[in-house]
């Protein structure tokens, strides 16, 4: 699963750390991979991998050509809670992904520079989300558009074929499928409660604005009329207050949503490409044809254009206390360069000039417009964000405005807005 947005900093301080990043930097890899010695330790959150033997098979490779390291693999479930625990001391691995809590400005004390932006920026895509004084300190493998997952199948039974261009469109088509198909149009995996993260990682799509998250810090309303965010929170809210989504949202199942999309008893759910590889495999094993599964954009348009806003998942770091900091970047660059494993996840590959995958053909065949946002204000919306309490990347609000849609809460969702509105320009106030 891809990281769900960027979440706030909470707990964490840099008591694991207090190692010079400057100093404690990774020299570059030597030409001679078999002077690159050590044994490394890898942590992921991809269990799956783990445990199917994939990361065995992964190491097998990389050792074909850096045959003196060995490579160790430690699969995490919690893997950001686990994480941010260790980092309170100095066994966090020698590969990690950077946990969402730790805040940027405290990359250079857990993490060991991998070089200056000026020269990765040039081989990889989203370096700026992990750059501090010039230096990266971690590279994306993959990076994720953000659009609907859904049924080809069934949206053509309900005689939709072409990709709705306004939020109106979308719930006409979800309507027809309705009235045509016995299938669930829309799925919102409301008990899970993550997967309605997702939906504000749709901010940027309807403006098709890089700055749109930094534009935040300044905007005292950001859920006015016209806003991204009154649009994308409308959608969802409409889709609920006319019926189109499950009869009781508290039963809500991920695992199980991923076999309701692939054999076509569910028709859309609104996630990040990241999931496409996902629901496949749920469909061939469920029965289903995993050709059946598509991708489309949020349904808006600027100058006739879709947009899409792509996201990193997790960087790869090495550990600042590291005894194998070379070994470890060897297997960061060879596994994000090399291993094939964004391809495998039908992923975005951070790597400049790599062709798109399978699943977002139709995205270059249709013009639609990749927007990489700009988060050079982030920190501050991050701070204004908590001080609100709104959860800009938290469940709880999209629950509710879920619930005022289908009537399990007081209110409407003018209302609902307006409390956000409140609460985010008191919390820009007092933060200035």
């Amino acid at each position: 699963m891809a990281a769900a947005g960027f979440a706030l900093a909470v707990g964490l301080t840099a008591c694991g750390g207090g190692g010079d990043g400057e100093k404690a930097g990774v020299a570059a890899v030597p030409n001679d991979p078999a002077k690159v010695t050590g044994t490394i330790t890898v942590l992921t959150n991809r269990t799956d991998q783990v445990q199917d033997g994939t990361t065995k098979r992964y190491a097998a490779e990389f050792n074909k050509v850096y045959p003196n390291v060995t490579v160790k693999f430690q699969g995490l479930t919690d893997y950001e809670g686990d994480v941010k625990i260790r980092m309170n001391s100095e066994n966090y691995g020698d590969v990690l992904l950077i946990p969402n809590s730790v805040p940027l400005n405290q990359y250079p004390s857990f993490f060991s520079p991998l070089g200056p932006a000026s020269e990765l920026s040039g081989k990889y895509d989203f370096t700026d989300r992990a750059t501090v004084g010039g230096q990266v300190y971690g590279i994306a493998n993959i990076g994720t558009a953000n659009g609907f997952v859904y049924n080809k199948a069934v949206w053509e039974r309900a005689g939709v074929t072409g990709w709705p261009k306004t939020p109106q469109e979308f719930v006409g088509a979800l309507k027809a499928i309705k009235e045509k198909t016995d299938a669930t149009p829309y799925y919102t995996n409301y008990h899970d409660g993550w997967p309605l993260t997702n939906w504000g990682n749709a901010l940027g799509s309807p403006s098709c604005d890089p700055a749109a998250n930094d534009r935040l810090a300044e905007t005292k309303e950001p859920w006015a009329p016209g806003q991204d965010l009154n649009v994308v929170d409308t959608l969802l809210h409409d889709i609920v207050r006319n019926k189109l989504s499950e009869e009781d949202p508290n039963t809500t199942n991920w695992e199980n949503s991923k076999n309701l999309i692939g054999t076509g008893k569910v028709a859309t759910m609104w996630l990040g490409s990241w999931a496409v590889v996902q629901m496949k495999e749920a469909a061939r094993k469920a029965g289903g044809d995993p050709d059946d599964i598509g991708f489309m954009p949020f349904p808006t348009q600027v100058d006739g254009t879709f947009c899409s806003v792509v996201r990193p998942d997790y960087q790869y770091a090495v550990n600042v206390h590291s005894q194998a900091k070379e070994a470890a970047r060897a297997w960061i660059e060879w596994f994000v360069n090399s291993s094939g494993d964004a391809q495998k996840a039908l992923s975005i590959s951070s790597v400049k000039g790599s062709p798109l995958p399978a699943s977002l053909q139709p995205f270059q065949e249709a013009k639609v417009r990749f927007v990489h946002m700009d988060f050079a204000k982030n920190a501050l919306v991050n701070d204004i964000d908590k001080a609100s309490e709104v959860g800009l990347n938290a469940q709880d609000y999209r629950q509710r405005i879920v619930d005022v849609a289908r009537g399990a809460a007081e209110g409407d969702l003018a209302g609902v807005f307006a409390d956000l509105n409140r609460k985010w320009a008191d919390a820009q106030a007092a933060i200035g």
